[in-house]
């Protein structure tokens, strides 16, 4: 895309002005929780370094130790030129540090924030002075079951699928020169019928009324200009509507799918008294999801999901991915695999991660990094980090599911429970109220609730038993009539099958014979073996006539979990083609 800087940490929003702060920091433990009352804000003990934004349990830190340390500290020096700090502001942004990270500049206070997942920033001109400036950083993090923590271990030792914690910085950390009055954000949504995009902007300025603002955008495709056109913006949060294409330009609307990943440049130039105040680069795809008659949509056409579950962890780094290249070479590799798309497993990747799945063409199902108890403090965690995410990531066009909760974690009643089917069903409006353009699926697995699409996790690796469990004359399972798997109901207490979708959204977890760690089922001896259990086991789920789609476990190897279709260090168990050949082997 024409804004695409390379490690541009926010791709739907360029700006030109920017410096990456990853690198070298100092560092140490805190076990004492002494280090406010020592001010280390205005005098950081020299005791240990650290590679951000990878966090001490893993080694590309360089520090590499797993072991519990619930408050760790970093400082770092950050030079400021006169021309950078003169009528500008300056933006410090964390795109993710788990789990309450408090910021000193100068030792100056300058804000916090509660939450891992989520990006965040903190406007740090006023405590800056030309020339060398120190920034100093707490985070606290804890094994609480009641903050979102997806699948990081709330143990001291990890087990089943449940992996060593990730503590402190673990995305990026930059900061940006942008102008006193800019553009905080921009929500777009292609509105195919009308041929326009509805853009809802958010600028900075509170006396907006003092001044007179409007907003230039530019559409262009494959480098022509579609439109150009300007827009009187009256207040901080505006609604407007601008055509894709100016009337009477011949351009066929090119939309975004799986084959044709067709994307539209776009620029915004904020105008406030007839000069150009900011800047920013951005796109959009032009796709529509729908549901009908229990079948899915994509742009008016069938869609069969065949996603692949993804948990994004790598041997060296854990959560952090080692570079932007390494997410291209998993997307690369989900694609070589025969799979059209990608179920984030309890994780908010980073945001390059979307931009590429937008580039190639990859079908994201966006899910939450989930709490483990249900109480006050959970849900409040929760639902404020799950507002801050949908926003973040509401333009990329390859996400085409939200999926906030997987198989009841941190509500394990919900089955019998109204407060907490409460809470699911909050949780389903909740999100549908902030984008109408996707389904939503509310609880993934079992125990459904409100949610547009019904799934099923299911580990038997016997494909005659799974193809059975669905198959009955009477669908038991679609009517919740029974238990399946010998454990759960499909939904929930006091709800009934509608007519929606129904997807596989887990099956597999296929581990070849190792003594290293664990799959699903008893361990294949040999890659032979591999495939004929991996064919029968997909033909199976192709055989049963409702179900539109199937997410595999899993594409890699993850610690002691080994059922990937690759090792922990990216090597192919089994060739990319043997597995395009078996999934592509569906009788339309």
């Amino acid at each position: 895309m024409k804004g695409y800087i390379k490690d541009y940490p926010r791709p739907q929003f360029v700006r030109k002005d920017w410096k990456n702060l990853n690198g070298e920091w100092n560092f140490l433990f805190d076990n004492a929780d002494e280090g406010e009352r020592k001010k280390y804000y205005l005098d950081f003990p020299d005791i240990n370094k650290i590679n951000v934004p990878f966090t001490y349990e893993t080694k590309l830190s360089g520090i590499g130790d797993e072991s519990i340390h619930n408050i760790v500290w970093y400082n770092r020096k950050l030079t400021i030129t006169n021309e950078q700090l003169k009528d500008k502001k300056i933006i410090l942004n964390f795109e993710g540090s788990d789990y309450k990270t408090k910021v000193w500049i100068n030792g100056n206070y300058v804000g916090e924030n509660i939450g891992g997942y989520s990006r965040f920033s903190f406007d740090i001109e006023k405590y800056l002075i030309v020339g060398e400036n120190d920034i100093t950083v707490r985070v606290e993090d804890s094994l609480s079951k009641n903050q979102p923590r997806g699948k990081q271990r709330y143990k001291k030792e990890s087990w089943g699928c449940w992996y060593v914690q990730t503590t402190g910085i673990w995305k990026t950390v930059w900061i940006e020169w942008i102008a006193k009055r800019h553009l905080k954000s921009v929500k777009n949504t292609p509105k195919i019928g009308e041929v326009q995009l509805e853009i809802e902007t958010n600028l900075s300025e509170k006396d907006i009324e003092k001044h007179n603002y409007y907003i230039e955008t530019e559409i262009s495709f494959h480098g022509k200009i579609l439109n150009k056109t300007k827009e009187t913006i009256n207040s901080n949060y505006q609604k407007i509507e601008v055509d894709i294409v100016q009337k009477g330009m011949n351009h066929t609307i090119q939309k975004w799918s799986m084959n044709h990943p067709n994307l539209y440049d776009i620029s915004y130039q904020l105008y406030c008294d007839d000069k150009v105040i900011d800047t920013v680069n951005s796109y959009f795809g032009i796709r529509e999801i729908s549901i009908k008659g229990g079948k899915i949509y994509l742009n008016e056409e069938q869609l069969y999901f065949k996603l692949i579950l993804d948990q994004g962890y790598w041997k060296e780094s854990h959560l952090t991915p080692p570079n932007e290249e390494s997410l291209i070479k998993d997307i690369e590799s989900v694609l070589a695999f025969g799979y059209n798309g990608i179920r984030k497993h309890q994780k908010i990747e980073d945001e390059r991660f979307l931009y590429w799945c937008d580039v190639k063409g990859v079908l994201v199902w966006s899910e939450m990094a989930n709490c483990y108890d249900f109480d006050d403090n959970s849900l409040q965690n929760f639902t404020n980090e799950w507002i801050k995410v949908v926003k973040q990531n509401y333009n990329h066009p390859s996400i085409v599911t939200w999926v906030p909760i997987n198989e009841s974690w941190g509500v394990p009643k919900v089955n019998s429970s109204k407060e907490q089917q409460n809470f699911i069903n909050s949780l389903y409006y909740l999100t549908k109220s902030m984008d109408s353009t996707r389904p939503v699926i509310s609880n993934d697995g079992w125990e459904h609730t409100i949610s547009d699409i019904i799934t099923i996790h299911d580990y038997k690796q016997d494909d005659e038993l799974l193809y059975q469990e669905y198959t009955d004359e009477n669908r038991s399972v679609l009517k919740s009539l029974k238990e399946y798997n010998g454990k759960h109901r499909l939904l929930a207490n006091g709800y009934e099958y509608k007519g929606q979708p129904v997807i596989m959204s887990e099956y597999g977890g296929i581990a070849i014979n190792s003594n290293k760690g664990w799959g699903y089922g008893e361990q294949v001896k040999d890659e032979k073996e591999f495939i004929e259990r991996f064919t029968r086991l997909t033909r199976a789920i192709y055989n049963i006539p409702y179900i539109c789609g199937y997410c595999y476990t899993q594409l890699t190897d993850v610690q002691q979990e080994v059922n990937g279709l690759m090792d922990d260090e990216r090597n192919c168990k089994i060739n990319f083609n043997i597995i395009r050949n078996i999934i592509n082997d569906k009788k339309e």
